[in-house]
């Protein structure tokens, strides 16, 4: 047999949680259990991938400690990552003893949200143990507390070793509700790969880039296909861009009467051009259509239009003078 215990504690020494914990583990490898436990805390990157633990597990102990309020976030985390990412069926025939401990208030509470979690996931929750803990070491020093922790350890080593028939729940049925309205079937591979891929920083950093740069690129597929004013805009600064070694930039230019704002980011040879928004540019320029297509076609520079007034900017007024080195518009 083998149960697998997940602490959603600090880890702190006087913590009460972990007495308990130590005290079912003793209790369960004393029958020759099988006991494995996670800090959360301690796997606080890989919460999404821990639900492939269970695989091999006949029962698990989900033990926590209120601080302030409810379970907290470290197991809320674990909890809707089983949602997400576990094996469905194999929730189903797990047994889950509840462990909640606190100095302040709502142990029953606690308690009972991690029953219903457990319910709704599919699982089978067995009666928990949960305490008010006012001086940890009277606590722990606590004969008859003792004696009421083994008790629970011994009456869950029975439940899962005779896989015990417990009475139906209505959240069941909620369940079943709520995965007929998920349009996304993954098989359990499927979601345990999925929830490695989640849990794998550079992955998710790698996936928002090309998000990102799918975006982007949609963006300038409908500035090039739209026949609105200005658009002609974006074709003109990539032809006359002239990168310069280590200079980034970005500049915000607002096209009034057109209510259009056009964005340039500049990062040392690379240069993306598009129209939305960018209240933190190193530029922020308010002109007009007119004057816009008067700079691209040469008759004006940036920073001429801007000492004749044509041209309203704030910001950092030395990449404003850059403007004309980047783009060297040729008179048309």
């Amino acid at each position: 047999m083998k149960i697998n215990i997940y602490y959603g504690g600090r880890g702190l020494i006087e913590d009460p949680t972990l007495y308990i914990i130590s005290k079912l583990t003793d209790v369960l490898e004393e029958l020759r259990v099988k006991v494995t436990k996670y800090n959360l805390y301690e796997e606080k990157s890989a919460i999404t991938s821990l639900p492939k633990t269970l695989k091999d597990a006949d029962g698990v102990i989900l033990a926590t400690t209120i601080e302030w309020f409810g379970i907290g976030g470290l197991m809320q985390q674990f909890l809707d990552a089983c949602w997400l990412y576990g094996d469905k069926d194999k929730l189903s025939k797990l047994y889950m003893l509840p462990v909640v401990t606190t100095g302040s208030y709502g142990e029953k509470e606690a308690l009972l949200t991690l029953i219903k979690s457990w319910e709704i996931l599919g699982g089978e929750p067995c009666n928990g143990l949960s305490a008010y803990v006012e001086e940890h070491v009277e606590f722990e020093t606590n004969s008859d507390y003792e004696k009421t922790i083994e008790k629970a350890a011994e009456e869950f080593y029975r439940v899962v070793n005779k896989k015990t028939k417990l009475l139906p729940s209505s959240a069941g049925t909620f369940k079943q509700s709520v995965i007929r309205n998920n349009p996304i079937e993954l098989t359990p591979q499927e979601s345990e790969q999925l929830s490695v891929y989640v849990s794998d920083d550079s992955y998710v950093k790698k996936q928002k880039e090309d998000i990102e740069e799918l975006s982007q690129l949609f963006k300038e597929m409908m500035d090039n296909g739209d026949l609105e004013k200005g658009q002609e805009f974006i074709i003109n600064l990539k032809d006359n861009f002239h990168p310069l070694e280590d200079f980034t930039a970005s500049y915000s230019i607002e096209l009034s009467d057109v209510n259009k704002t056009l964005i340039i980011e500049i990062n040392d040879t690379k240069m993306k051009c598009y129209y939305g928004e960018k209240p933190e540019a190193d530029v922020i320029a308010k002109t007009t259509h007119a004057v816009m297509n008067r700079l691209v076609n040469g008759r004006v520079t940036f920073q001429g239009a801007f000492m004749s007034g044509e041209l309203t900017a704030k910001g950092n007024f030395k990449t404003l003078r850059t403007f004309d080195q980047v783009f060297r518009f040729k008179l048309m």
